[in-house]
C-alpha cells in the first residue's frame, strides 16, 4: 500500500533557480515542497501555486506572480494558508 500524497521529495527551490527559469514549449512546474511550486509558462511568466488537500479533495490556489512575490514570501504565504486550512 502506498500513501496518497500531493507532495514531492524534491530539493527545495533557490531564488536563483526561479530567477533563471526560462519558458519552454509547454508550461512546466518547479516544485519547492509542501505543495508549493512555480509554474513557468512558454512566454516565461512565472506564478506561484499551492496544491493542497482539504476534506479529502484537492485544491489549488494561485499565490502570486514572480518576481512580484519572491520565494521567501511565497513560502510564508503558503505556511499561513496551511495554518488557516488546518483550523
Amino acid at each position: 500500500r502506498y500513501p496518497v500524497s500531493i507532495y514531492t521529495d524534491s530539493m527545495p527551490l533557490t531564488e536563483a533557480a526561479v530567477r533563471n527559469a526560462k519558458g519552454k514549449d509547454k508550461p512546466y512546474k518547479m516544485t519547492d515542497g509542501h505543495g508549493l511550486y512555480v509554474l513557468v509558462s512558454p512566454t516565461g511568466h512565472k506564478s506561484w501555486r499551492w496544491k493542497y488537500l482539504f476534506k479529502g479533495k484537492e485544491g489549488l490556489k494561485v499565490l502570486g506572480r514572480y518576481p512580484d512575490m519572491p520565494l521567501r514570501e511565497a513560502r510564508e504565504v503558503r505556511a499561513d494558508l496551511d495554518k488557516a486550512r488546518r483550523r
